[in-house]
């Protein structure tokens, strides 16, 4: 039993360390899919369309294993990257200042900044 929780608090230590970091290509590649959802929103999509088709998306990428996934490889990415989607239709911005205030955010999560 203790090995038991002796293993589950070294897990929960090491969370952060095992964590998705996101190449500099993932973080550009993602930083097209903010520009275009900012696109979306110019074109008329609603905010409420497009985190729902995106919480959908979340339900199939989830079908594969996370080697065979893009960029969301756990709930944190997930999580990080509806907050950045909900920035382009909270706090509208021109699509290329999305997509270049994103790969910003994107290269500080990964610890390239």
């Amino acid at each position: 039993m203790r090995l038991l929780v002796l293993g589950a608090l070294l897990v929960l230590a090491c969370g952060p360390a095992l964590a998705h970091r996101p190449s500099a290509v993932e973080c550009r590649e993602a930083g097209d899919f903010i520009r275009n959802a900012a696109r979306s929103r110019d074109g008329g999509t609603t905010r409420e369309f497009f985190i729902d088709r995106l919480k959908q998306d979340y339900v199939l990428i989830r079908a594969f294993r996370p080697e065979l996934r893009w960029f969301v490889l756990d709930a944190d990415d997930e999580e990080f990257l509806q907050a950045e989607v909900e920035l382009v239709f909270d706090a509208p911005l021109a699509d290329e200042q999305h997509r270049a205030d994103f790969i910003e955010r994107c290269a500080v999560r990964s610890g390239v900044l």
